[in-house]
């Protein structure tokens, strides 16, 4: 099983959401912790690290959930790999816990993005909600927008505008497939490079609590 963190308020209590972040490229298990209060305030927020060494590719002493081959192309053996283990981690994960959790949001940072958004298409109906946050619509060959994949599952795609990592085009054409297949997204820019600002995360725990509210 994938190593994890897990932030647990105190006072949690059955059927609490769990959210699930998925870190970037060469990062790790610790990177998207610190950011459990604010974008999901009594949820139990847990950080998986990638299986892959981002080492091998370059990337830096962190972890990686595939190998990047450009454009919005992961390298598709390490993509399925991440994904079985991910497929694995979410099946395992709430018997893990202190207290039985409740509806499930999965979504992650660049890479974190793309492999959540990934995994929902590829599982349809299995994650009510994913949060993308400046990740890409990934060309693989089991992910697809549809009808069927994007029914049920409600879409938060932030995106930067100036993002030199994954351009902003990318978000512009992703979002246009969800979209053509009927899909729940809600889509927000910022003026901003490749990360996550204040303005965003205050976005996603808006969304989030809409969302769980429903």
């Amino acid at each position: 099983m994938l190593k994890y963190e897990a932030a647990v308020p105190p006072d949690a209590q059955d059927g609490a959401p769990l959210v699930v972040l998925l870190h970037g490229r060469g990062s790790d298990r610790f990177d998207l912790l610190s950011l459990a209060p604010h974008l999901a305030p009594g949820a139990v927020v847990v950080t998986p690290e990638a299986p892959h060494s981002g080492t091998q590719w370059g990337y830096g002493p962190g972890w990686a959930w595939y190998r990047f081959m450009g454009g919005t192309i992961p390298e598709p053996q390490s993509f399925e790999a991440s994904q079985q283990a991910l497929a694995e981690f979410l099946g395992e994960i709430p018997s893990r816990l202190p207290v039985r959790t409740g509806p499930l949001v999965l979504g992650g940072f660049s890479q974190g993005g793309t492999m959540s958004l990934a995994y929902s298409l590829r599982n349809p109906g299995a994650v009510p909600m994913v949060l993308n946050l400046s990740g890409f619509f990934a060309q693989h060959p089991t992910v697809a927008a549809t009808p069927d994949t994007v029914r049920g599952t409600r879409f938060f795609w932030g995106h930067g505008t100036m993002d030199p990592a994954i351009p902003f085009e990318m978000a512009i054409e992703g979002r246009a497939a969800l979209r053509a297949a009927g899909a729940d997204l809600e889509a927000r820019d910022y003026p901003m490079g490749h990360g996550i600002s204040p303005d965003e995360a205050g976005d996603v725990k808006a969304w989030i609590q809409r969302g769980l509210a429903e």
